[in-house]
């Protein structure tokens, strides 16, 4: 899809370029394209960074999950309601559609009710720790181009860290860590997007903003790819010249925007409190019901 959408782009850019002003086939890192567009002064042509258009990537990976066996229902078992460690009679069974829980669940179409998703064993054998990696990879360089967005079914983790792979899966970096609390789980000061700025855009930081446990409504995990964009195209996205001008000309700027794969490394589970109950281990796991990843 790619491959055949820049191939109609660039074609159309070969049957015009006999009529057009003398300008440059490339614009940096990206080739150039056009359209008329309507002035005062009348039509004119308006020049470009040629880009494919940006569509869900989810459709074109494939998922891993390390522990392998880390998926709920083989053997049968039971689980507590998010938040009530006295509502224990949901059953994950990986023999019965109905109660199965596969990883394919995190990227098949929501808006149904109740949502589909993935979930993980539950800790019962805490203090082990339960972490669980997910893997997105892709066999080709995808540039991003809008937030990632995870949705729990369960409480968001206390504990997670967002990866990602320039070479396959070879060698990682964070892209974002996550936490209740920042400076215990990982050592550093919890920030914001928000506290970042133009020159500060490529810094990985801990946010606190999206660990709540059990609160109503507060199921979003998100990287905020927009949010960084906007330190160089405006607040509401609309000089993307400028953007694409800056990952043109800096390289680990066009980088860090740039996967191959992504990695979700889920270290704990939302406990809600500051012990966990050992009497109900069954109310701790984690439970994935949508994964968004647009980019070209």
């Amino acid at each position: 899809m790619y491959l055949s959408r820049f191939l109609s782009i660039h074609a159309l850019w070969v049957t015009v370029s006999s009529v057009m002003q003398p300008y440059p086939l490339v614009w940096g890192h990206y080739d150039v394209c056009k359209t008329q567009i309507y002035t005062e002064e009348g039509k004119v042509w308006d020049y470009m960074a040629c880009q494919p258009e940006s569509t869900d990537m989810t459709k074109y990976l494939k998922v891993k999950l390390d522990p392998p066996d880390i998926t709920c229902g083989d053997p049968p078992e039971s689980f507590c309601a998010m938040g009530n460690p006295y509502m224990c009679n949901n059953e994950c069974d990986a023999s019965t559609p109905e109660l199965a829980h596969p990883p394919e669940l995190m990227f098949d179409f929501e808006g149904r009710h109740p949502s589909t998703f993935w979930q993980s064993a539950t800790w019962k054998e805490y203090p082990k720790p339960l972490q669980v990696n997910i893997t997105l990879s892709w066999s080709k360089t995808i540039e991003l181009t809008d937030n990632i967005v995870i949705t729990f079914e369960s409480g968001r983790p206390d504990q997670m860290i967002l990866e990602k792979s320039l070479d396959y899966g070879r060698t990682w970096q964070p892209y974002q860590y996550y936490a209740t609390d920042c400076l215990d789980a990982f050592h550093m000061d919890p920030k914001s997007v928000k506290d970042l700025s133009q020159h500060t855009v490529l810094e990985i930081i801990c946010t606190e903003e999206y660990s709540t446990g059990y609160t109503t409504n507060s199921k979003i995990i998100h990287f905020e790819i927009k949010d960084r964009f906007a330190f160089f195209a405006g607040p509401r996205l609309r000089n993307m010249a400028s953007l694409y001008g800056q990952l043109d000309t800096t390289k680990k700027l066009r980088d860090f925007f740039t996967v191959t794969d992504l990695r979700i490394r889920l270290l704990r589970p939302a406990v809600g409190e500051i012990f966990v109950d050992e009497l109900h281990l069954a109310r701790y796991f984690y439970a994935i019901s949508d994964i968004k990843v647009r980019g070209r």
